[in-house]
């Protein structure tokens, strides 16, 4: 049983893109027939549901780049998401339906889980397709509503309403979706681990120290802290912690993890970075392709 699955991370997205374009042109893999589920978080939503709905995942790295900007357009006044979000939720959404119209989840072509977090109930929250017949919540909620909920980052976007939910970024509980994934495979569809292959993309991570030379700071969210800051040490923080289990619970051969670390922090929100993501994006591939390619030649 093969598993894709993609983090978060903003406009870092580009990046997952990237890599999953090169491993399309390269190996002719239509996705949503090669893999039995795919996983997105926050910005892996969209890519996750653009491949499960056969849409091709170029749109996609175009809306990074042509609508990246006016959807990462600062509002006034909100003192960098302190008083109100730093950004309108309806540039993401505008784009969000120009990809996938009126679709809904019940009309995927392969298996599809999105991540969110259940903020009106303190709980997580688990957008799936209709690929078992007890599941009945999800099946008419618009594919765009719930790539909207799970890219709902606290600071960034206002939560999103989904029918009786208050829904936030999925990132909070699950940036990297692998073990999300893992899990729904070794549950809910029954398959042996040793037949479990996995193809996991991220989207970087970045360092986010607090130099022991801030030890006397006063540690409010924004004097000390920082709210942009803290967020992404969360994310990162899943992100790996999901990355480590899923490599405890996989023997090395059966998960390709395509991901970049860096020195320094990287911004959720940073358009100015898109090309350097892109380059880095196309070398990790070519670093990758052998193990990629020997991961989607097996056996099911």
């Amino acid at each position: 049983m093969k598993l894709l699955a993609i983090d978060g991370g903003g406009i870092r997205g580009i990046y997952a893109s990237h890599v999953l374009e090169r491993i399309q042109r390269e190996f002719n893999t239509v996705f949503h027939s090669e893999f039995d589920l795919i996983a997105g978080t926050s910005t892996g939503s969209i890519i996750a549901a653009a491949i499960a709905f056969g849409i091709p995942i170029s749109k996609v790295t175009e809306l990074y780049r042509e609508d990246g900007p006016n959807i990462f357009r600062p509002k006034s006044w909100t003192f960098g998401g302190t008083v109100s979000p730093r950004y309108s939720s309806e540039p993401l959404r505008a784009a969000l339906v120009s990809i996938f119209k009126d679709a809904t989840l019940d009309e995927a072509q392969t298996r599809l889980v999105i991540p969110a977090t259940d903020i009106g109930n303190g709980g997580v929250h688990v957008f799936k397709s209709a690929y078992d017949e007890k599941f009945v919540r999800d099946r008419t909620v618009k594919v765009v509503d719930a790539v909207l909920a799970s890219c709902s980052a606290p600071s960034y976007f206002a939560p999103a309403r989904v029918g009786p939910y208050q829904l936030s970024d999925g990132g909070l509980w699950a940036n990297n979706p692998s073990l999300v994934a893992v899990t729904e495979a070794l549950t809910r569809l029954g398959a042996e681990r040793s037949a479990i292959r996995l193809l996991s993309v991220g989207t970087g991570i970045g360092k986010n120290y607090y130099p022991l030379s801030n030890a006397d700071k006063k540690w409010g969210f924004l004097t000390g802290w920082g709210i942009s800051k803290f967020i992404s040490m969360l994310l990162n923080l899943q992100a790996a912690t999901a990355s480590n289990v899923t490599q405890l619970i996989l023997d090395k051969h059966q998960s390709v993890r395509v991901n970049f670390e860096s020195d320094l922090p990287l911004s959720l929100d940073d358009v100015g970075s898109l090309d350097d993501l892109i380059s880095r994006a196309d070398k990790d591939f070519t670093h990758n392709s052998e193990a990629i390619r020997q991961l989607l030649g097996g056996n099911q």
